[in-house]
């Protein structure tokens, strides 16, 4: 499995590390930024690794295995993070979303290119799907997730066709939902029509934003007075809660008032990074 770090010299520089810093990476994914927050602390710096997909745990897990007792790993949510014993830390780091690794696994349910379930959970533990939430959910509940997490503008139709479709058989795989969306629209734009109503799924499914909103909280509190907080956000809505969160806090000020894109080149090398937004933000001494 391969995955490049998005905006990886932005996100060192923005959490400033020097050698013997303790930091937390709370979306540790394959491990990618972990291993240059590594380098930058060598040759004491503690990472702590935070992962709540079991596969990406367990593969970073071992790419880390060189570092010894420089790293801890949990698998768990960063939004579960005030259950865990943390120390103190210098920096954290949020790379939110999904990897290009959970769209690659068919069996994972994440995306509408490939047959698979309807599944979409990070923690192949917790017990809600899509396919749930897609034959559980009333319509109006359908339509207010498509509308407000999906920023769908045909949220409405599509909740109704789906509403429809299950009456007279089940929607369990990717494909059945995506064809269905698919025909409602008349076929292929610029970006396949289901692409924000499977975005949707998966942010309820993950609770994402939820967990975005009780992890800033918890790891605010850990961070030493001077560390850095570092998120990398992929959706708008996403972006609009760190940003909003760093501007009502008063432990926290914005080191970036507005938030840093790829550059050119790395558009060209990593077209993933296309959307992402990282927003670098400084806790206060207290006063």
């Amino acid at each position: 499995m391969s995955h490049v770090p998005v905006l990886a010299a932005e996100v060192l520089e923005g959490l400033a590390l020097q050698p013997g810093m303790t930091v937390l990476d709370g979306t540790l994914g394959l491990g990618g930024h972990a291993l240059l927050i590594l380098e930058a602390t060598a040759p004491h710096g503690q990472l702590i690794g935070v992962e709540r997909d079991s596969r990406n745990w367990a593969v970073a897990k071992e790419r880390l295995t060189n570092y010894g007792d420089r790293v801890t790993t949990i698998r768990d949510s960063y939004g579960n993070i005030a259950s865990h014993q943390i120390p103190p830390l210098d920096a954290v780091l949020l790379d939110l979303g999904f990897s290009s690794v959970h769209v690659d696994q068919a069996d994972r349910g994440f995306s509408f290119m490939q047959e698979g379930p309807l599944d979409m959970r990070y923690d192949q533990g917790q017990e809600l799907t899509a396919e749930a939430i897609v034959n559980g959910w009333p319509r109006d509940d359908l339509n207010r997730l498509f509308r407000e997490y999906g920023e769908e503008h045909y949220s409405g139709e599509i909740a109704k066709a789906i509403t429809e479709a299950r009456k007279k058989q089940r929607i369990t795989t990717t494909t059945q939902l995506a064809d269905l969306i698919l025909k409602l629209a008349g076929g292929r734009g610029a970006i396949h029509p289901a692409t924000k109503v499977f975005q949707a799924l998966r942010i309820a499914v993950n609770d994402e934003f939820g967990e975005l909103t009780r992890g800033l909280t918890e790891l605010t509190k850990l961070l030493k007075p001077g560390g850095r907080l570092v998120v990398i956000s992929f959706h708008s809505l996403e972006d609009r809660i760190v940003k909003n969160f760093i501007k009502e806090s008063t432990e926290l000020v914005a080191v970036n008032k507005k938030p840093i894109i790829a550059s050119d080149e790395e558009l060209r090398q990593n077209p993933r990074s296309r959307s992402a937004k990282l927003r670098i933000a400084s806790k206060q001494e207290p006063t």
